[in-house]
This record gives C-alpha cells, structure tokens and sequence, in this order.
C-alpha cells in the first residue's frame, strides 16, 4: 500500500503547479453524478478536478514548499487544477458552487506563485474572461481615433454648411 500512495504522491507533486494555479476546496454531499458534471463544467474552462485525501495533499505540499496547515483543511479535499486560464476555471467554479449550494467550499488557492485566501480567489472569479479584456483594450485603442474622426467631420461639415447658407443668401 505504500507504494501506491507514493506514487500517489508523485502524481499530485507533479499537477501541483503554484506557478500557474491550483484551488484547494472542500467538498461533501457530492454524488458520483454529481462529480461527473462538475468535472465536466471544469474541463470545459480548462480545469481539472482531483480528489485526494489531506495527508497526501498536505505532505506534497510541504515538498514544495507550500504554507497549508491541517486546520485549514475540513472536509474532503479536492484541487482545481488549471493549465492555461485560471479565471476561467475560478469562474466554473463558483458557477457550480452557487447553483449547488452546501457542497463545495472554497479552503484557498495558488495563483501566480503566491497563496490566496478564498476572498482572494472569489475576487479573481468576478475579473473578466480574456476576450473581455481584448474588447475593452481595444474599445481604448480606437477611442481617441473615433473622437478625432468626429472632429475632422464636425469641421468639414461645418465648411459645407456655411458655404451652403452663403449661396443661399446671395441668391
């Protein structure tokens, strides 16, 4: 039995990545069907579920140097991985959390190689996907263009109408 839980131990030392993010959460009342469809709202932002006992989760952590303490831990513990977009997983997992109330909770988490309390990564959940963050740059960028368009407009318009109301008075 040991050297399952070794190897056990190797695979979540090696998914555990503070670099690019992780969320610790409680979980209880959670069906097998239940799992299934939370894992699968996951993996549709990117993320990943993974179930473990404390005592393996708390001696990975303590391999890599990480600040988790058993008494932060309550419950079943379960670690949101995420590869590419941490917001979006964050997202998914507060979705699922408020459509399905009393079985997940928020313990902490890594991101960016620094440990968040669940204020901090409810915080990162209300931040804006990274297509909104491109819409609202680029809405910046073409800002000042469109109010310099207007601008030439108003006073080529300006020119026409005057010349306009000229003719009209002379004739």
């Amino acid at each position: 039995m040991l050297a399952e839980k070794e190897i056990l131990l190797g695979e979540v030392k090696s998914r555990i990545n503070p670099d690019a993010g992780f969320i610790v959460t409680s979980y209880q009342n959670l069906k097998a069907n239940s799992i299934a469809e939370f894992r699968s709202t996951l993996v549709e932002s990117g993320g990943d579920f993974f179930a473990l006992k404390k005592r393996v989760f708390l001696k990975a952590a303590q391999d890599l140097k990480l600040e988790y303490d058993q008494k932060e831990l309550d419950g079943h513990i379960g670690l949101v991985f995420t590869q590419d977009n941490f917001v979006a997983a964050t997202k998914a997992l507060y979705t699922y959390k408020k459509a399905n109330a009393d079985t997940i909770e928020i313990i902490g988490g890594h991101f960016e190689g620094r440990k968040c309390t669940p204020s901090d990564v409810e915080q990162i959940s209300k931040l804006p996907s990274q297509d909104e963050m491109r819409a609202e740059f680029l809405g910046l960028l073409e800002a000042p263009m469109s109010s310099t368009l207007s601008v030439v407009e108003a006073i080529v318009s300006s020119v026409i109408y005057c010349l306009d109301n000229k003719c009209k008075t002379e004739s």
